[in-house]
C-alpha cells in the first residue's frame, strides 16, 4: 500500500533530467502538483559521493511529498547507499527502469533493466528492504524492444516483492519518445495488478490527461513534457476535474511564470551555473507561441539576474498567441 497520494485528483510531476530541480518543483507545486520527483539520481554517483549528484537532492520543507528517483543496475549499490538517504530524511523512492538515454543504458539501468527482469526485480527488492513498505515505486516501459512486451510479467513480480506503485510510460525503450504512447497498455496493466498504476506519456495538455484517465481507469497521472511547456497544466487539469481547490491557483501567464521561476532559482541557488540553466529553460514556456524567436534572443542575451528579470517582466508586451 502506497503512503503517497495516488488518485486522479493528485497529479504528479515526473522526474525530468535537467529540469525537475527544486525551483521547478516548487513552481509546479504552487499550481496543484500533489507529488513531485527529483531529477534521476545516479546510485553510483551517491556511492562515490559525487558533488554534482548530491546537488540533485536539494529540497526544502515545502517540497513535500518528494520522491527521489534513482538509477543504476546493481542491487548491492542500493543496499549500501540508500540507508544514508533515509537517515538524511528522504522517505520515498522510485527506481528508474524506463529511461532510454544511452548514458543511462550504459550503466545497466533505465529501460535496459527490461532486458534482465531478474535484476530489475532484485534492485527494487533491495530498495524496499531499505526504505520499507509503501515507500518504493518503479517506473517502467512496455519492454525494451518494439513488440517484446514484458511489462505485465515485471509488474506482477514487483507487486509480489512489495512495490507500492508502478508508473508506466507505454512506449518501448528503443522507441525513446517517437511514435505514440499506447494508453491501451496502461488499461491492461491496471486490470492485472492491484497496486496503484500511474500513467505517463503524451500528456501534453490537461485535456489529454483527463482522456487518459477516462480510457484506462488508472489511478493517477504524471505530467512530464507537458509541465515543461506550462507548469499551470496541473491547475488546468484539476479545474477540468471540478476540483474546487484549484480556484485560487495561478493560471498561465508567460511573463509572471518566467519571473516566478527566476526569483525562486535565484533564491535557492544564485550561482552562475543556475543562472545559465534558467536562461536556457525559460524559452520553453513560449513553445507554440508567435514571437518565440524574439523571446529566445532577448533572454539568451541577458548577462545577469537583473537583466533576466527585466526581460521576463516585459515579455508580455510581445504579441504572442499559442498555436
Amino acid at each position: 500500500m502506497s503512503l503517497l497520494p495516488i488518485s486522479p485528483d493528485s497529479p504528479w510531476l515526473a522526474p525530468l533530467a535537467g529540469y525537475s530541480d527544486l525551483p521547478f518543483r516548487m513552481l509546479c507545486r504552487r499550481r496543484g502538483c500533489a507529488t513531485a520527483c527529483t531529477e534521476m539520481v545516479s546510485i553510483k554517483g551517491l556511492k562515490y559521493d559525487g558533488k554534482g549528484t548530491k546537488a540533485l537532492l536539494a529540497t526544502c520543507d515545502e517540497d513535500n511529498p518528494l520522491v527521489v528517483q534513482l538509477f543504476g543496475g546493481e542491487p548491492q549499490d542500493y543496499f549500501l547507499t540508500m540507508p544514508q538517504l533515509v537517515d538524511e530524511g528522504y522517505s520515498f523512492f522510485d527506481l528508474n527502469a524506463g529511461c532510454p538515454v544511452k548514458k543511462v543504458l550504459k550503466t545497466g539501468g533505465g529501460s535496459a533493466l527490461h532486458l534482465d527482469p531478474d535484476r530489475l526485480v532484485a534492485t527494487a527488492q533491495a530498495m524496499v528492504a531499505v526504505a520499507g513498505e509503501g515507500r518504493v515505486g518503479v517506473k517502467i516501459r512496455l519492454g525494451f524492444m518494439n513488440g517484446e512486451d514484458n511489462f505485465l510479467e515485471i509488474a506482477k513480480r514487483l507487486e509480489d516483492i512489495g512495490a507500492a506503485w508502478i508508473t508506466m510510460h507505454p512506449r518501448y525503450g528503443k522507441q525513446m519518445f517517437s511514435g505514440t504512447a499506447d494508453w491501451s497498455k496502461l488499461a491492461e496493466l491496471k486490470r492485472n495488478i492491484s497496486i496503484p498504476v500511474i500513467g505517463s506519456g503524451d500528456l501534453f495538455t490537461a485535456e489529454a490527461a483527463i482522456e487518459c484517465i477516462r480510457q484506462t481507469g488508472i489511478d493517477g497521472i504524471m505530467f512530464a513534457r507537458g509541465a515543461l511547456y506550462d507548469p499551470a497544466i496541473f491547475s488546468r487539469y484539476l479545474k477540468l476535474l471540478g476540483n474546487p481547490s484549484c480556484v485560487d491557483l495561478p493560471p498561465f501567464d508567460l511573463g509572471k511564470t518566467m519571473e516566478e521561476h527566476i526569483l525562486m532559482t535565484r533564491e535557492f541557488d544564485g550561482s552562475n551555473r543556475s543562472f545559465r540553466k534558467i536562461r536556457s529553460i525559460l524559452p520553453r514556456y513560449a513553445k507554440g507561441m508567435d514571437g518565440i524567436r524574439a523571446i529566445r534572443s532577448e533572454l539568451t542575451a541577458c548577462q545577469n539576474w537583473d537583466e533576466l528579470l527585466d526581460k521576463a517582466r516585459n515579455v508580455s508586451k510581445l504579441t504572442m498567441n499559442r498555436c
